[in-house]
Order: structure tokens, then C-alpha cells, then sequence
């Protein structure tokens, strides 16, 4: 019978491989002469202590739990909004938003080419007019925002976001959030042509400089591991590239003329939890030990905030199926859970549905109650770092950091990150990492529940449905646009755009955030306030090459 061949087979069955995901090999039984060269007081230290390997915190979250967050953007800025206030009154802690694909081109709903990607994957965000309408409602003062957006429109957010607060007469002190603002990152994400790398990484120290000084609440970065790591790398390639991303804007913003101690102690990291628990426990753990010692080591900086490595979790999106998507939410479980213990500041957890469209209100609501059940019915946040001391779990965190610490090393022989990926080796490394998870999955040595194996009959429905565009998405947010440009006052939009103009042609230490506020005050779009940064920095005004320079 082969029923009964099968079930015997299921009780004799065995691991696939003895590896983690990234292929470090691991033993049955780790005992205490695994870790004899390890010194508590030098490589791990309580929490709250140099160098963070237990966490940042010394209660971490008896003293306050990790913000709860989910990504949120798509159609228009009342669409969004209304999902926003959908998830306020779900129990969320913190709002995350994010652009659409038009936005993060760095053009505006009506652009010729713009139009078929206005809302998608995003909020349409154009103007300060669509700003005030997606945080109507919602008291910026008084609630902690992050913006997951990277491309050159980061810095239009940023002005637009404080030209809001202004007008709404918030003093920008009081302002808690994070921005992403990692453009050299943007060069892996499909829009690397919208974002030269020089103009990116200028416009991304602009925020640095300008929320250091006047927004002392706000995280003026996160480098963006996530994304990386979602290209198939593995754990110590994750935290070295991501690294010696934050590595290469500490180095601008030295240039600039900031003090490592004035801008760092400010600084974050966007991380992924994949779905090898230990292994993401202890690449966390080693990510905190890496930059603690290298802050201290390469840069000189001695004030301890600058040593701590602050970073959120986004659950891996790329560990999820469209197969069984209900078998995702276990994924996103297990993935937040590693994400805790490992002390994250911050976690998003993915829908189940994300392998298939945008999240629904249920499967959203689903992801938010996870993290609840996470943080108020299983008891891991009582003890900071409880997984500390596991010989297994140390010994993981001393090879993840040693294996990142060796790439970190070899960027910086062929110049930097920034280097790096002007040259194309980052590139190649990430297609060759990419190439390798693949080959796994299709030779089966790692198993993918419904996909390479436990496949089940094929599904004709997503449990709970999908989120559904309305039809003609996109020329209604090109005709809002429209309608903007007719009614705002021309002269004062131009005068505004010759302004930030002349601005940005000073050179590379200029800063063009206090002009682009102005112009977003004015009505300026998004595309015009950019394209002018572009034009005056000698590339094409409009990235994909469709429209002319306006006369200012």
C-alpha cells in the first residue's frame, strides 16, 4: 500500500541538512568547551553595556514594550488614511507608510509613464495637498511615523512632512519617527536609474544634517538590511552589506561637517527576520556586537548611544508562498517571535497574504493580533535577552559576526560600499547569492512547506479574499494632479523652484532641504520639486527621459 509505504516513511524521517540557511554547519550538542575563548564582560556584557550583544536596553521590554507597526500604502492618500485609522483602532503602536512605484521613480501621478504605477505597491503621495489628506485625523505630535521610503522622493517626504507640521503649527522637536533614507540600497530595488548614486547619497546627508539639528527626536536613517537580505543573502552577508551601508553615510556625514557623537546616537537599522530562528536570533545579536565595536574602533566615537545599534524587524516577506498561504502566518509567527528575543526596538509582520497582493483589512488585522498574542500572552518579554548563555546560540552569534565582519573588511579594501556598487560587485555578490538560494530550493535541499514538498491540490481562492485595485486607479490620482496644477498660484510655485534651483547648484555640502519645504509649501510637486534637484545636479530632469525641464 502506498499509504502505508508513506507513513512509514514520515515516522523514519530525517533533517534535510545539519546547516542553517546560510549553510553554517551546526553540531548535535554544543557544550561549554565551544566557548572558550569567549570573555562576558568583552563579548557580551549585560544589556544596556558595551558592546549590546544582550541588547541596548538593561530592562528592555519591562520598561517599554517594542513598537508594533505594520506597512501600510496603497491608492490614494484618503485610501491610505482610512487604513491608518483602521489600524489605530486595531492596537497598533506606531504607523509605517509607504510609496507607490510612481514615487519612488521620483515622478507624479500624471506623468505619461506614471499614471499605471500611481497607487500601486504604495500611497500616491504628489504634493503637501495629498500629505495633509493622508495624516488628516492623525496627531503627528503625538504618534511615532515611519517612512519606508528610500529613492530620491525621501527627501521630498521629508519636506513635505515638516512643511505639514509647520502649517499645523507642531514644533518639529516633537516630532518622533524614523526615515529610511537609504538611497545606495535604492541601486537593488528595481528604481537604481531614479537615484544616481552621488545626488542620492548627497540628498540622503541633507536629512541627516537637518533632522540632527532641528528634529532631535527623529531617526534620520535606517540602512536597510531588509531589502538586501530579500535579494538572497545570507545572515552575515545581510549585516555586512548593511553595515557598511550605515558605514558609507557616517563617512558623508563626517564630511559634511558633523561630529560622529552629534548625528550617530540617531541612527537605525531596518533588519529582516528570516526563517531560521536561532540563526536569526544570533545574527541580531551579532549585528549589535559588530557596530557597537566598529563605531568604536574605525570612527573614535565614545558617547555610548553612538555604539548602539537600534533597529526594527520587517518579517521576510521572501520566505513567503503564494501555496497554502495560510501557512504564512506561521512563518510571520515564528519570524516575529525570533525578532523579540533578539531584542528588536521595532516589528512589522507581514500579512499572509503578501505573496498574492496588498494586505486585506483581515489579513492585516491578523498580522497586528500576532504581535499582541506575541507581546501579552507568551511572556518573552519579561527577560532581556533570555536566549543568552545557549552554548548553540552564542557559538551561532561568534560565526555570524565573524563571517560579516570578514565582508566588511573586503568592501573596505576595494574603497567602501559606495565603491562597491559603482564597481558591480555588490551586484554580483547579491545574483550570486540570489542564484544559490534558488538552486537550493529546486534540488530540494531546503525545504519549502507547499512548494517543494507537503504540496497540496490546487487552490482555486486566498482565504479571506484580496485586495482589489478600483478600476481607473490611476487616472483619477493623475487628474488630482491636474487639477492642482491648474489652481495653485504659478508664480509662487516658480519662484519657489528657481530658489531650491539656485540652491542646489551650490555643490555637494549644500543643504536643499530647507528650500524644497518651502516649495512644497508652494504647491511644487513631488516630480518638480526633484526633477529640479536632478537638473541642477547635471542629470535629466525627469529620470525616465519623457518630459522637458519646465521654465521657472
Amino acid at each position: 500500500m502506498d499509504g502505508a509505504h508513506d507513513l512509514e516513511e514520515a515516522y523514519f524521517e530525517r533533517l534535510k541538512t545539519s546547516e542553517t540557511w546560510s549553510g553554517i554547519p551546526t553540531r548535535p550538542l554544543y557544550r561549554p568547551e565551544d566557548l572558550r575563548e569567549l570573555d562576558y564582560g568583552r563579548d557580551l556584557g549585560d544589556p544596556g553595556e558595551y558592546p549590546y550583544t544582550r541588547g541596548v536596553h538593561r530592562d528592555m521590554y519591562r520598561g517599554r514594550l517594542w513598537t508594533r507597526r505594520e506597512v501600510c500604502g496603497f491608492g490614494s492618500a484618503r485610501d491610505t488614511n482610512a487604513r491608518l485609522r483602521f489600524q489605530i483602532a486595531q492596537g497598533v503602536s506606531g504607523l509605517s507608510v509607504i510609496d507607490d512605484n510612481a514615487g519612488s521613480l521620483g515622478i507624479d501621478a500624471d506623468h505619461p509613464r506614471g499614471i499605471a504605477e500611481a497607487g500601486v505597491q504604495g500611497v500616491s503621495v504628489s504634493s503637501l495637498r495629498d500629505m495633509e489628506e493622508l495624516f488628516d485625523g492623525i496627531p503627528i505630535d503625538r504618534v511615532s511615523v515611519a517612512f519606508d521610503i528610500s529613492g530620491l522622493d525621501c527627501i521630498a517626504w521629508m519636506a513635505m512632512y515638516v512643511a505639514l507640521a509647520e502649517r499645523r503649527g507642531v514644533d518639529l522637536a516633537s516630532l518622533r519617527g524614523t526615515v529610511q533614507n537609504d538611497t545606495l540600497h535604492f541601486q537593488f530595488c528595481g528604481y537604481g536609474d531614479s537615484c544616481p548614486v552621488d545626488l542620492g547619497v548627497k540628498t540622503s546627508v541633507d536629512i541627516i544634517e537637518f533632522c540632527t539639528r532641528r528634529m532631535p527626536r527623529w531617526y534620520t536613517g535606517n540602512a536597510n538590511l531588509y531589502d538586501m537580505r530579500e535579494q538572497g543573502l545570507d545572515a552575515s552577508q545581510e549585516i555586512a552589506f548593511g553595515l557598511s551601508l550605515a558605514v558609507a553615510y557616517v563617512r558623508k556625514a563626517i564630511e559634511r561637517g558633523l561630529a560622529v557623537d552629534e548625528f550617530a546616537p540617531r541612527r537605525a537599522f531596518y533588519c529582516s527576520a528570516h526563517v531560521d530562528f536561532f540563526e536569526e536570533v544570533a545574527k541580531l545579536r551579532a549585528a549589535r556586537r559588530l557596530w557597537a565595536r566598529w563605531m568604536r574602533e574605525h570612527f573614535g566615537a565614545r558617547d555610548p548611544r553612538s555604539w548602539q545599534f537600534r533597529f526594527g524587524v520587517h518579517t521576510a516577506a521572501v520566505s513567503l508562498v503564494p501555496q497554502q498561504p495560510l501557512n504564512n502566518a506561521i512563518r510571520v509567527a515564528y519570524q516575529a517571535l525570533a525578532a523579540v528575543l533578539a531584542g528588536a526596538q521595532s516589528v512589522h509582520c507581514c500579512s499572509y497574504d503578501e505573496p498574492i497582493g496588498l494586505p486585506t483589512e483581515a489579513s492585516q488585522t491578523l498580522a497586528i493580533r500576532t504581535q499582541q498574542i506575541l507581546a501579552h500572552e507568551t511572556g518573552v518579554g519579561r527577560v532581556a535577552d533570555p536566549l543568552g548563555g545557549s552554548w548553540y546560540v552564542e557559538s551561532l552569534t561568534d560565526q555570524i559576526e565573524a563571517g560579516a565582519r570578514r565582508i566588511m573588511e573586503e568592501i573596505e579594501q576595494v574603497g567602501g560600499m559606495i565603491a562597491a556598487i559603482k564597481s558591480g560587485w555588490v551586484l554580483a555578490e547579491v545574483e550570486k547569492a540570489a542564484l544559490r538560494r534558488q538552486q537550493e530550493i529546486e534540488r530540494g535541499e531546503k525545504i519549502v512547506v507547499g512548494v517543494n514538498a507537503f504540496r497540496a491540490a490546487r487552490e482555486k481562492e486566498t482565504p479571506g479574499g484580496v485586495h482589489v485595485s478600483p478600476p481607473g486607479q490611476g487616472e483619477a490620482l493623475a487628474a488630482a494632479v491636474r487639477d492642482l496644477r491648474a489652481t495653485r498660484d504659478r508664480g509662487r510655485v516658480s519662484r519657489a523652484l528657481r530658489a531650491l534651483s539656485e540652491q542646489a547648484r551650490l555643490g555637494e555640502h549644500e543643504n536643499v532641504l530647507p528650500s524644497m519645504i518651502e516649495a512644497a509649501k508652494a504647491s511644487a510637486t513631488v516630480g518638480e520639486m526633484l526633477g529640479t534637484v536632478r537638473a541642477a545636479a547635471g542629470h535629466l530632469y525627469d529620470p525616465l527621459g519623457v518630459l522637458p525641464p519646465p521654465e521657472l
